[in-house]
């Protein structure tokens, strides 16, 4: 077989293939035996039509079944005679297939391009520093109080805090909605996330009170649209805080003084910032190195990562009952800065994964079972499913194990060059990254036990 590569750009390359009969031979008997096998010719048995015949009854058949076959096999071999590394499917194109002659075809494809990996020894980048407020901690104290809070009956006007317990129903066009109504549905006034006009609806209200104000549904047929809904207010209740005192402490916690337990509340929170800080550190350190280095990316690549985010942000809106329009108003953004920005992050992104194969590649790095088998727990446990179910998935579809093998190495990658990084907060203190424990504690680095599938 013969090959050669031609640069159309710097993302873009055109292979042509010269595949000569003698190696096409192999393939064309093979089809000539598949097509005796399945049909049925006077005179002669199932399986032993010669090739002659079947040419004068099914002409062609035998070469394009050949052609199949071979040309996936031959352009394989093409890629990797020439070095290259293909981002997507190739447009092929055969330009001679002739009966006992050579074939030819050409084929243009989006390749990985050329340039020179940055130097990554000591980036430096700059992170928040991480604070910890009294307001942060009052917060958190107060989240608690309310999880061990009761409700008392009260016979007044419902107010912002308070609790009610309503029925809701919708119209629309004088019509009932469908789906659209909930009975003895407790709601804390000013809590928010449910119906927009809820709160100013239902404050105000006494038990047996009633009120019919517009909304836009966020679920069921008529998502989007808007509505005449009813609140019936049944119960008032007011919210009874414990007192914050020791004897809050042991009801609340393990320690025995509420000094303990707000000393713990801000521990917890500052382990909960420092990784933050840490995931804000890597980010950084990545666009600090991709700021260093030009990597064309193709056209048809971005165009096709931009419709698969856009797609999952639309069902995730679809799952919050949210419209693209209610979202950007939420975002503050117009649907031209959405687009730039999207385009921006899809761009960065494919960016990193190719600056970073290569450096996982002059690295020479590996990966072991162990490896998987923690990526594909992490993963699972990551997206809420059942680690037994992914390594399922990965036994019925065993190709997705080159896609966590590229993400595993890239993650290295990028962990070495983050551990070799200086980072300082916006204190001009050095972030300690290295020692950082997976609960946001500092400590002696250590190799992670064996996880056994």
């Amino acid at each position: 077989m013969k090959s050669a590569v031609e640069t159309l750009g710097p993302t873009r390359a055109k292979l042509t293939v010269e595949v000569p009969f003698e190696e096409l031979k192999p393939s064309l008997d093979k089809a000539y035996q598949q097509i005796a096998k399945s049909i049925n010719v006077p005179g002669f048995r199932k399986g032993k039509v010669p090739a002659a015949v079947i040419e004068r009854q099914f002409p062609g058949a035998a070469r394009d079944q050949a052609l199949n076959d071979i040309l996936n096999e031959k352009y394989v071999e093409a890629i990797q005679a020439n070095d290259i590394t293909p981002l997507a499917q190739p447009e092929v194109e055969v330009t001679k297939y002739d009966a006992d002659g050579p074939l030819e075809f050409t084929a243009e494809v989006d390749v990985k391009p050329v340039f020179e990996v940055p130097d990554y020894a000591g980036i430096e980048a700059t992170v928040d520093a991480v604070e910890v407020t009294d307001a942060d901690v009052d917060e958190q104290v107060q989240a608690l109080r309310e999880r061990f809070g009761t409700l008392k009956d009260v016979e007044r006007p419902a107010a912002d805090g308070d609790f009610v317990v309503i029925d809701l129903s919708a119209t629309k066009d004088g019509e009932p909605v469908e789906g659209a109504e909930a009975v003895g549905l407790s709601y804390q006034i000013g809590r928010g996330g449910m119906l927009d006009g809820l709160d100013e609806a239902a404050t105000g209200l006494s038990a047996g009170d009633d009120k019919t104000f517009q909304s836009t549904l966020v679920g069921g047929d008529l998502v989007g649209q808007e509505v005449d809904v009813n609140v019936k207010v049944g119960q008032v209740q007011e919210q009874e805080l414990p007192e914050l005192d020791d004897e809050f402490a042991q009801l609340a916690s393990e320690f025995d003084t509420l000094e303990e337990l707000t000393a713990d509340v801000r521990e917890r929170l500052g382990r909960g910032k420092r990784l933050e800080q840490a995931a804000a550190a890597r980010d950084a350190v990545l666009e600090a190195l991709l700021a260093q280095v030009e990597i064309p990316l193709p056209d048809a690549l971005v165009a096709d990562e931009l419709t698969n985010r856009r797609g999952q942000l639309e069902q995730q809106l679809q799952w919050a009952g949210l419209t693209m329009e209610k979202y950007l108003e939420e975002e503050g953004q117009t649907i031209e800065e959405f687009e730039a920005d999207l385009e921006r992050r899809v761009r960065d992104a494919i960016a990193a994964q190719l600056l970073l194969d290569d450096i996982a590649k002059g690295e020479q790095f590996e990966v072991t079972q162990q490896d998987l088998t923690q990526h594909i727990i992490r993963s699972a446990q990551n997206s809420g499913q059942d680690p037994q179910q992914a390594f399922a998935h990965i036994q019925e579809h065993p190709h997705h194990l080159q896609e966590y093998a590229a993400e595993i190495v890239r993650g290295k990658a990028l962990a070495q060059i983050v551990e070799g990084a200086t980072v300082k907060d916006s204190d001009g203190n050095v972030v300690e990254l290295k020692g950082l424990q997976p609960d946001g504690s500092i400590g002696d680095t250590v190799e992670e036990t064996s996880t056994e599938e």
